[in-house]
């Protein structure tokens, strides 16, 4: 029999807030939040590493030698390794100390981070990829397992935000600081790949710190053959799928080989856990409906969800010649979506204890944002995009942690750790074949694509862009002429979209798998809690049992592998669901008054007070504690229920809205908010001549590095508006036919809209062609002169002898042609349009 040894008999517990969970009681907000601070270090230090590449990876892979496959295989790389070894970091966390598992997945990553950082070349780049992947994947397994021994299902929905959130950061964040890197001089990519490493040592400190669960004390029994042929399976998966149609067709010997190899590895892994004492994978688990559709639905959450992201990077920077800066800020509507769904979803799951209805819209707004993604081009609005993006993030985030709790509210406490690896073992096969399939299918659409357009170029352009094409590597997009840069563009552009447009079926696939999933209601008691009502052995908790009743009075169905037991024990239940509801820091809501007053007032830009802005106080779980409207002089006021910390969020029309942490004692708190106005610039361009509105100018704003931040056509009185501009200084640039191009420096200020008047001036054309007695004469310069007597521009014939002057100012110039004796000409020009002027030259002696 396994015996445990409560971690709460420890006397250096009392510093951290009280005795550490004994399994016999639900650990206090603060247990959980002080455990949930290392694990979410780990996981943002993992979660980083793979996004702050993402944008890096077009140039890294340039400076290292790399073509279109060595840029899937670092993405694949980290994938498979995460994939092969899920499963033993679930069944290990089920065997011996979960807190060492995570602490040596800790150390496998920062020593994969070294490595990676100092690659010389794509084989070892890939290599280290895939020892950060061993690490990850451990960080991501071992964190839904710790969480779920802590917190019960019904809670956990709330603490999974905070995974939710971690994981935007990071996503958001890792893009954009891989970008700042990677365009940073004396910095470089390298040092992207070393961001990581500091907060996965911050967590080793932390997590020994603050991490104290039971510890299991039993004989380990590791099913190494389980993992061996698990592993070879995937492997010889994935090479098939890297390399097909590249090395070899799909229907070939080569893939009948692996794909018939594969299987028999599989079939092979299938019998040793059917004997094996403690195997990786339970396959009595999949006697359970939820947990086996939940694994099909997250093998095709995989592959949507990380062949949908990875490629966006190539697009940004591929087909729309952004800096791997722009291209992360341009995949922020993604993460936002994902980090609003996560978060909403996870505070109503635990606020109704109802799943099901996330998981199908989620596959549905999945489908949606995909199937749209597919539909873009080069040259797209990005506006457009931002929302196809958007809806795929809210599909992600709806699905993602939910498919986990659906199934580890399924199984008995001892089989918690290879439960939870099941669901992300599938999600990162599903990536890893997604990513290597579609990196190969992605490769045979661009060329496709160029080759159709090829004939668009011209003919001395042709034999460039071949070369372009040619040796496998990932084109330099600023290093090539317009023309050519245009038709690549366009081709990149339309292959990325046929990879969404492939994913989206395969979101549609896992839409309708879990519509077929049973709802069934959240437990509300942790693995600790379970496994301290059983035997020792793992039993199922009281609510396990068939005749038992849930907190809300639904019955509860046994769990897999867990006999039942007699009583029920429901009472204990609603204590310890009401315990946690009362923890410091989240009051219920119905408390509106009668606490410690929060006063303050609401400004803007100058410190001008803003009237009527919303004010919200929310506890750190999300629940609304208070609402104010300010007044005419910006002050508001409202009540916390009680000494704690609280997040207090204020909105207004025009303004960004704002949300701060604030702590309450027992004395009444100031606390002034400043809100940071949306900043716009409108206009309207006219012609200096006339002062008539220009219509269908183009108008171009560009920030300090030239970057273009917003393009549009005036309208038909030379209106232009954009909106939601980063304040700071920008240039705006105007053209338009028969006038002269303007750019003009523009300060757009913080709140508010700016406004410029743009006056634009007449532009004549001067044309005409240069003959002599033979006929047309090339080679011949013309020299055009102002009445001051500077020249103004010069040009040299072809063999047509025609020349040409654009942008000319009214007024007299003098024209002089050289080649045989020169010939001087007065003449004027008026206004716009085009005038003609031919010279006659004669030759000499004549």
């Amino acid at each position: 029999m396994a015996t445990t040894t409560p971690a709460g008999v420890r006397g250096s517990h009392a510093k951290h807030g009280g005795a550490a969970p004994d399994g016999s009681a639900p650990m206090t907000h603060r247990q959980i939040m002080e455990a949930l601070s290392g694990l979410l270090l780990g996981m943002f230090a993992a979660i980083i590493s793979s996004t702050i590449v993402s944008n890096a990876l077009p140039k890294i892979i340039g400076d290292l030698g790399g073509g279109q496959s060595a840029y899937t295989w670092v993405v694949t790389a980290s994938l498979l390794a995460m994939t092969a070894t899920t499963p033993l970091w679930g069944k290990m966390a089920d065997l011996v100390s979960k807190k060492a598992l995570v602490q040596i997945a800790l150390v496998v990553y920062i020593v994969g981070s070294v490595i990676a950082g100092l690659a010389q070349n794509p084989a070892m780049l890939i290599s280290a990829r895939a020892i950060q992947g061993i690490g990850a994947g451990g960080l991501s397994a071992l964190a839904q397992i710790i969480m779920a021994a802590m917190i019960s299902p019904r809670e956990r929905g709330r603490y999974s935000g905070y995974l939710g959130a971690t994981f935007a950061v990071a996503t958001v964040g890792g893009p954009l600081i891989g970008g700042v890197i990677t365009d940073t001089s004396w910095l470089g990519w390298r040092y992207c790949l070393y961001v990581g490493v500091p907060f996965a040592l911050i967590a080793l400190v932390v997590l020994q710190k603050t991490l104290h669960l039971p510890v299991t004390k039993r004989k380990v029994k590791v099913d190494w053959a389980g993992a061996f042929f698990i592993t070879a399976a995937v492997c010889l998966l994935l090479v098939w799928v890297t390399f097909a149609d590249d090395k070899y067709d799909w229907l070939s010997w080569q893939t009948y080989s692996m794909v018939g190899g594969s299987i028999v590895l599989a079939l092979i892994f299938l019998f040793v856990e059917s004997r094996a004492s403690e195997p990786i994978i339970p396959l009595r688990l999949f006697r359970n409906r939820t947990i086996t559709l939940a694994s099909i639905a997250s093998l095709f959450v995989g592959v949507a969800m990380f062949s949908g992201t990875v490629f966006f990077s190539q697009y940004f920077q591929l087909a729309r010649d952004k800096t791997p800066t722009m291209s992360g800020v341009m995949t922020i509507p993604m993460i936002a979506g994902l980090f609003v769904s996560s978060t909403v979803s996870g505070q109503v799951i635990t606020k109704t204890g109802k799943w099901k209805a996330w998981l199908v819209a989620g596959g549905a707004f999945l489908t949606a944002g995909l199937g749209l993604l597919g539909t873009i081009r080069y040259d797209t609005a990005y506006w457009h995009i931002a929302i196809f993006m958007a809806l795929m993030g809210l599909g992600v985030g709806m699905m993602m942690q939910n498919l986990v709790l659906s199934t580890q509210n399924q199984v008995a406490p001892k089989d918690l750790g290879s439960a939870s690896s099941v669901v992300t073992f599938f999600r990162s096969l599903g990536g890893a074949i997604g990513v290597s399939a579609l990196g190969s299918v992605m490769t045979t659409r661009i060329t496709h694509y160029a080759k159709d357009g090829l004939g668009s170029l011209a003919p001395q352009d042709q034999l460039a862009a071949g070369k372009a094409m040619g040796g496998g590597s990932i084109p330099n997009m600023d290093l090539l002429p317009a023309p050519i840069r245009n038709w690549l563009e366009s081709a990149y552009g339309h292959g990325i979209a046929d990879i969404f447009l492939y994913v989206a079926p395969v979101a549609f696939l896992a839409f309708l798998v879990t519509i077929f999933i049973k709802e069934v209601p959240l437990r509300t008691s942790g693995a600790l809690e379970q496994a301290a009502q059983g035997d020792g052995e793992g039993a199922a908790p009281a609510t396990a049992a068939v005749s038992a009743s849930s907190a809300n009075g639904e019955k509860v169905p046994s769990l897999v592998g867990a006999p039942a037991l007699a009583e029920p024990a429901a009472d204990n239940q609603t204590q310890r669901l009401a315990a946690v509801a009362s923890v410091a820091g989240d009051a219920p809501a119905a408390v509106t008054g009668g606490g410690t007053p929060v006063r303050g007032f609401v400004r803007g830009a100058e410190s001008a007070p803003v009237p009527r802005a919303a004010i919200t106080l929310i506890s750190l779980g999300g629940r609304q504690l208070g609402r104010a409207v300010a007044q005419g002089d910006g002050g508001y006021g409202l009540d916390a229920p009680g000494a704690g910390s609280y997040v207090l969020i204020a909105s207004a029309d025009g303004y960004q809205p704002q949300a701060s942490t604030v702590v309450v004692g027992e004395e009444p708190v100031t606390y002034d908010i400043l809100l940071s106005g949306t900043s716009g610039l409108s206009g309207a361009v006219r012609s200096v001549d006339s002062k008539e509105p220009v219509t269908g100018a183009m108008v171009i704003v560009t920030d300090v590095r030239g970057d273009v931040l917003a393009t549009g056509i005036s309208g038909e009185q030379g209106e232009f508006t954009f909106a939601e501009l980063v304040p700071g200084p920008v240039t705006v640039a105007v053209n338009a036919a028969g006038h002269r191009p303007i750019a003009l420096p523009v300060e757009v200020g913080g709140t508010g809209v700016t406004r410029v008047e743009i006056e634009l001036h007449s532009g004549a054309q001067l044309t005409g062609v240069v003959r002599a007695a033979g006929g047309a004469l090339n080679d011949a310069r013309v020299t055009l002169v102002d009445a001051a007597g500077n020249v103004v521009a010069t040009a040299t014939t072809g063999d047509d002898g025609a020349y040409a002057f654009t942008d000319l100012d009214s007024g007299d110039y003098t024209v002089i042609a050289t080649g045989y004796p020169p010939v001087a000409t007065g003449l004027t020009v008026n206004g716009g349009g085009v005038e003609g002027h031919d010279i006659e030259l004669a030759h000499p002696g004549e």
